[in-house]
């Protein structure tokens, strides 16, 4: 039964105890009744006033039809009170009750009739009644609200709100004519509110709904317990807060509506067969759902399909609400199966559903509201089964529903809304466009007929986004994801928090997010897709039938990211997420086929990064399966046939397979046939087909496979529009093909082309920045062998220096970055090897200094003093600080994911991986900001040449070493130089330099001087370690084939004697002091990093020559860290000195008490500023306190480096460890010189050999001007000699100088002396030179 049946059928219960209070005669037929009160003909002729006979006898027909509903009666009643009108005189005070009499017959024959007509003289008798009853009469209550309920009944029929506006005006002042006290008040009140409540059904009006629920409320109020009318009263309330509550989606009006039903239930529930309980079962069974729709609460569900199963079992056969109680138990059916995916559960939907409808007399009300519901259920099991008979007769029964229906009906965009969802469902087997264009006019529509504040909205603006998205993946075309992004948003923000849908939005946003993410390669919509996704998963039940979906599609997003950031952790959450997904998804789901070939995908992209066979043949399995479960004519395949075209491809590289490379060519060809033109898919599609045709003719030299390659990359970029995320790939790809077609045929403009496609690739605005640079890269390398004079060169490599630094940008952590270069290491030194080959040393020189050491660089823009801006723009230069200190703070301290973590812990992470990205967008967006200020053009812009060369410091040279496999060469700077000093080094090779740096790196593995915390360095004893700080050393025996002095004599004969050469630098008198040798600070790149240049010499009883005895040495990282420190001499403050000998899992380095004790001592006689705190008298904060109250600081540890997160390299102390990022954060202002005398803290790491990850470049970058470090362990006995060596050079060539300041300015100076001091202990045998050439000088 629908709302109006019950309103009606009250208002006729309401009639009846209130008005029909005459008496009911005893049965006897109506002839005869009638014949025994109409007197004789004569009679009546000679009585006067016939009119009062005659209302007499009308008033007992009407009752006797009252009794037994026979028509003939109440046809008479209205014939003869029809006559006694006509004969009463117009003055004659019975007029009006004889009006009120025919008005009620009228109504009465309305109400089994149904003739609208009885309704209008019903109100035209009334009217008259009323109008001729004085103000106070006692009887003017039950006209007006007679009057009241006929003009209800005509706006049921006329749908004019003329007549509920007079329905409404009629019951107030039936209201307002009685006492509060009046026992007829609540009914008034019940009527009023009726009719307030179908006026806000049809127009919306929220004062209506108010006026309803308060009229009801104090209807209530005023009924007294056991009132007859109470039932009717709670119902009405409950239903009046159901309405309001849909629209205004207030909690209360929800919760206080199931009291209501509740509470009439309880009333009723001693006597079933009262025709009202079904009623209220019905009504608590729809607030139950409300509720349910809400928070998702299952007690809630369980409610209303128990009242609802029983609603249906009370009412019998035949019942004219049988139809309206099985449609919505056909819905809660339909709700659970929603829940959790049983499919008994939508079945039975559409069985009881079904019966409804057959139920259901055509021309009824309520039958497009059944259909609707029908087709709706029709649509879910389709969505399960992806039987086609289903949705389309869930098409064919929603049309009918719309067609039903007219345009002014509130049920309207209802209809519209499943219709439109019905087609998109339709079009995702099908493929057929025209069937998604009417989905999308339909869907719209029902988005314009729905008011802003409406609840529905929401959900229909999902349903719009879901199929603007469906026609971007079908389509390409941008202004669909824009407006299915903007759609799903809009969705998701007019949802409450706590409502049960917000899931299923959340999900499609992410959806929608990230196939924006795979078109325009906006990194900030695969974030916000991730973690709105993430959210969906989180807040869905681990029962919940949907929550498959959900897994699925935050994998297919990880896997998304992963394709453009190349993070393993990505491919790991995306497996772990689908994995799950597959095993909630029964044989026979219509989503199976999706989810295999989704995980084939990941299981793809993680045998590409780990090479395990395993995975390639896991994803060739899940991709076949996936194909043999789609029918041949299903809009998916293609991309099904494609993904298994991939993996097989993948497969065949590894293995070389060539069956594998037919079976992919064969998947890839029916994938691209199977698309249709205009496909958003197909150019990608084509692109891989190219892809695997290029890998047959390199295997066959059929230059047939060869066109096919050409043809299908040609055709792919064609099709693909400007600005496509995609777009640099298949530029690339077909640079590839078109060049390995040159070399094939040898003609010029293959290769033309070839060049014109690799630099649009690399010059794009869009794509990943990975792509673009392996394009760059490419471009360059091909420039080089076809071209070599081409100043193109330079452009090319220029371009993929740039997208280096792109690829581990300030979005990521340290971490990542470092692991993002590990791929591009040697770009530099390559590009440089160009330039100096075209002489331009200049450009060589900037781009090692633009594409080394990029973390430490990052960190010293995000350092960077602004006092200059500062001047210009004080609030800019404020933001510019503020973003730049929170970047800093993110890249370095982030947390990154891991499969252990729960998924509220990972959303917290990704939400601070997305303030970070946001922050990286930000800062580049000041820094375009700031560049447009006059004067500052070139703020934290790469250092040119020139610029460099300007700070070069007047006491030395700085010579930046270039090693790659084509050329070796040094580039010499000098103070008041105009240009760099080219010095090519043809006797040195990036061959010589690796084979020396391995074989050192063996040898001193082999005799523990390179053991980085092994097992059996750890549980040495005290007496095997007291010769090495930390480090067992070999215990007896030669230290292998003389391998250290032939590396020393190779580094002095073919690279530093010919650089000294060149710089005119002489060795020394034996007696010149060591500060008046010259300074070279050496800034290696490459293998040789890793190599001592500074002990470059030969070594021998006789004829001995080295570079300590022609200049002191220094490093640097990048000559950038050196020459922005000239100029900055700031007053230093003394030093602090610390020595930590017993560390807890460490091996005891006793010597360092002496070692600091010593040094104290030497300083408190010199009357310099020290401070001395050894093992656990100091904490790790107390060191960084006395960090910032002293420039200089002696560390006598353990230390241990991390090379692939160098901030997390640290210093061990008794009480924790103090870490190189925790250094770094603080504000060391008078930072001068720290001297690291523990093992290997410039050691580095091989494949980031152009990133200085190391302690020593970190102390640099944590402000400090100079550092001593070790390149290897060093000794126990020989650390506290060297350290009070160095002490007393510094100490005593600073005296003149007078106070009790400590300055490390002469510390490289007297690093040289205390190393000479040692080679003067020691002899020239391979272990003594490793004693002594560890020690290493960086910095100014």
């Amino acid at each position: 039964m629908d709302l109006w049946s019950y309103i009606l059928r009250i208002y006729s219960y309401l009639h009846e105890y209130m008005w029909g209070a005459g008496t009911i005669l005893d049965e006897e037929p109506v002839e005869e009744h009638v014949a025994g009160l109409v007197p004789d003909a004569e009679v009546v002729a000679e009585e006067e006033g016939l009119f009062e006979v005659l209302v007499e006898r009308g008033n007992a027909l009407a009752r006797q039809f009252e009794k037994t509903g026979n028509l003939v009666a109440i046809d008479e009643a209205i014939g003869i009170q029809e006559r006694a009108i006509q004969l009463t005189p117009a003055d004659h005070p019975t007029l009006r009750s004889t009006l009120n009499d025919l008005g009620n017959s009228f109504l009465a024959r309305y109400e089994r009739t149904n003739d609208v007509l009885d309704v209008t003289k019903a109100i035209d008798a009334l009217k008259r009644s009323v109008e001729l009853t004085p103000e106070g009469h006692g009887a003017i209550l039950s006209r007006l609200s007679n009057l009241g309920i006929c003009f209800m009944y005509r706006f049921e029929c006329s749908d004019d709100l003329n007549d509920i506006g007079d329905a409404i005006e009629a019951q107030k002042k039936a209201v307002d004519s009685v006492s509060e006290g009046h026992s007829d008040l609540p009914s008034l009140l019940n009527n009023l509110g009726n009719s307030y409540l179908s006026r806000f059904e049809r127009t919306g009006g929220i004062a209506d709904i108010d006026a309803s629920v308060l009229a009801f409320r104090r209807a209530i109020e005023l009924s007294v317990s056991g009132s007859e009318i109470l039932p009717a009263l709670l119902y009405n309330l409950g239903n009046s807060l159901i309405q309001r509550f849909e629209h205004s989606e207030d909690p209360f009006d929800n919760d206080g509506a199931i009291d209501a039903f509740e509470r009439a239930g309880r009333i009723t529930a001693e006597d079933e067969s009262n025709p009202s309980f079904a009623y209220w079962l019905d009504k608590l069974r729809g607030a139950y759902m409300l509720r349910f729709n809400r928070t998702g609460s299952l007690d809630d569900l369980t409610g209303a399909i128990t009242a609802q199963e029983r609603a249906a079992e009370i009412t019998p056969d035949g019942h004219e609400d049988l139809p309206f109680i099985l449609n919505n138990l056909g819905n809660l059916y339909s709700s659970r199966f929603d829940r959790f995916g049983r499919i008994e559960d939508v079945t039975k939907s559409i069985s009881v559903k079904r019966r409804a409808i057959d139920l259901t007399a055509e021309g009824h009300r309520d039958l497009p509201s059944r259909l609707n519901n029908l087709g709706v259920s029709l649509m879910r099991r389709f969505e399960r089964t992806g039987d086609i008979s289903d949705i389309t007769e869930a098409i064919s029964v929603q049309r009918q529903a719309v067609d039903l229906t007219s345009d002014a009906h509130p049920g309207l965009p209802f209809w519209l809304n499943n219709l439109g969802s019905s087609m998109l469902c339709h079009f995702e087997p099908t493929g057929d466009l025209e069937v998604l264009a009417d989905a999308i006019t339909t869907l719209q529509r029902a988005v314009a007929l729905t008011p802003e504040r409406h609840g529905a909205l929401p959900q229909r603006l999902n349903n719009l986004g879901n199929a603007l998205l469906d026609r971007f993946h079908r389509t390409g075309q941008v202004h669909d994801i824009e407006e299915a992004v903007s759609a799903h948003q809009r969705a998701v923000d007019l949802t409450p928090k706590d409502h049960q849908a917000l899931p299923a939005r959340l999900n499609n946003l992410g959806n929608s997010l990230s196939s924006r993410f795979k078109r325009t390669g906006d990194l900030a919509d695969i974030a916000n897709a991730i973690s709105a996704q993430q959210r969906a998963v989180h807040l869905t039940p681990t029962d919940h039938g949907d929550l498959p979906v959900w897994l699925n599609n935050i994998g297919n997003s990880y896997l998304s990211r992963y394709h453009r950031t190349g993070d393993l952790q990505d491919i790991t959450e995306a497996i772990v997420a689908q994995e799950n997904a597959l095993s909630h998804t029964p044989d026979g789901h219509a989503d199976l086929a999706l989810r295999l070939s989704g995980i084939g995908i990941s299981f793809a992209c993680r045998f590409e990064r780990a090479s395990v066979m395993e995975d390639i043949d896991r994803a060739i399995s899940a991709q076949r399966r996936a194909v043999d479960l789609t029918s041949k004519t299903h809009a998916d395949l293609p991309a099904w046939l494609n993904n298994l075209g991939n993996s097989l491809l993948s497969r065949f590289e590894r293995s070389g397979n060539v069956e594998d490379l037919e079976q992919s060519i064969s998947a890839l060809k029916n994938a691209v046939e199977r698309t249709p033109d205009g496909h958003g898919s197909l150019p990608s599609f084509l692109g891989d087909l190219g892809g695997a045709s290029l890998s047959r003719f390199k295997i066959s030299s059929n230059a047939h496979h060869l066109k096919e390659a050409v043809l299908a990359c040609e055709r792919a970029l064609h099709l693909t529009p400007d600005g496509h995320a995609d777009l640099p790939r298949l530029q690339k790809n077909l640079g590839d093909v078109l060049y390995s077609r040159y070399t094939c045929q040898n003609e010029r403009p293959d290769l033309d082309a070839c060049m014109k496609h690799l630099k649009a690739a690399a010059t794009s605005e869009f794509g990943p920045p990975k792509t673009r640079l392996y394009a760059a890269v490419r471009w360059a390398r091909l420039l080089d062998q076809h071209f070599p004079s081409s100043p193109d060169i330079l452009v090319a490599f220029d371009t993929a220096i740039c997208l280096a630094s792109l690829t581990a940008g300030l979005e990521d952590t340290v971490r990542r970055r470092y692991i993002k270069l590990r791929g591009i290491s040697g770009l530099p030194q390559e590009a440089a090897s160009a330039a100096l080959s075209l002489g331009r040393a200049d450009k060589a020189l900037e781009w090692l200094e633009q594409g080394r050491c990029l973390v430490w660089g990052q960190l010293h823009n995000l350092r960077t003093p602004l006092d200059d801006l500062q001047v210009h723009d004080a609030q800019l230069a404020a933001r510019v600080m503020d973003v730049s200190r929170r970047l800093d703070n993110a890249g370095s301290s982030r947390v990154l994911s891991n499969a252990s973590m729960s998924l509220s812990q990972k959303i917290s992470l990704e939400d601070e991986a997305r303030a970070h990205w946001n922050l990286a967008k930000e800062w580049d967006s000041l820094l375009s900001r700031v560049r447009s200020i006059p004067g500052f053009e070139g703020f934290l812009r790469p250092t040119s040449c020139s610029e460099l060369l300007e700070s070069i410091p007047g006491n030395g040279r700085i010579v930046v070493i270039n090693v790659h496999k084509e050329r070796c060469d040094a580039i010499a700077l000098f103070s008041g130089q105009d240009t760099p000093l080219h010095i090519p080094l043809p006797q040195f090779t990036f061959e010589k330099a690796t084979r020396y740096r391995d074989a050192l790196t063996a040898c001193l593995q082999s005799n523990h001087l390179r053991d980085r915390g092994s097992d059996d360095a750890l549980e040495s004893t005290s007496e095997e370690v007291d010769s090495e700080r930390g480090i067992r050393p070999a215990l007896g025996g030669t230290l292998g084939d003389d391998v250290v002095h032939r590396v020393l004599r190779s580094l002095w004969i073919d690279l530093a004697k010919p650089i000294l050469n060149r710089l005119g630098i002489e060795r020394a008198t034996v007696d010149l002091p060591s500060q008046e040798l010259p300074r070279i600070w050496w800034c290696p790149t490459g293998p040789l990093s890793f190599l001592p240049i500074h002990a470059a010499g030969v070594y021998a009883k006789a004829n001995s020559e080295s570079l300590l005895d022609y200049a002191v040495s220094s490093y640097i990282p990048t000559v950038r860290a050196l020459t922005e420190q000239t100029g900055n001499n700031h007053p230093t403050s003394g030093i602090f000195i610390t020595s930590q000998p017993r560390v807890p899992g460490s091996s005891p380095i006793p010597g360092t008490t002496e070692e600091v004790r010593s040094i104290y001592r030497m300083a408190t006689e010199k009357g310099k500023r020290v401070a001395i705190a050894e093992g656990g008298a100091v904490t790790v904060a107390r060191c960084l306190e006395y960090m910032e109250e002293f420039g200089s600081i002696h560390l006598a540890t353990h230390a241990t480096q991390n090379a692939a997160d160098p901030l997390q390299s640290r210093f061990l102390f008794h009480e924790g460890s103090l870490t190189l990022d925790t250094i770094i954060r603080r504000n060391l202002r008078n930072a001068d010189l720290a001297f690291l005398s523990a093992c290997q803290t410039s050691t580095g790491e091989h494949r980031l050999s152009d990133e200085a990850v190391h302690l020593a470049a970190g102390m640099l970058a944590a402000g400090y001007r100079r550092v001593v470090a070790t390149m290897w362990s060093i000794g126990d006995k020989h650390a506290p000699e060297v350290a009070n060596d160095f002490y007393q050079y510094v100490w005593s060539s600073t005296d003149s100088g007078g106070g009790n300041s400590f300055d490390g300015i002469h510390s490289a100076y007297a690093l040289h002396h205390a190393l000479q001091r040692l080679r003067l202990r020691l002899d020239e045998s391979e272990r003594s030179l490793l004693a002594w050439i560890p020690y290493v000088h960086f910095g100014s």
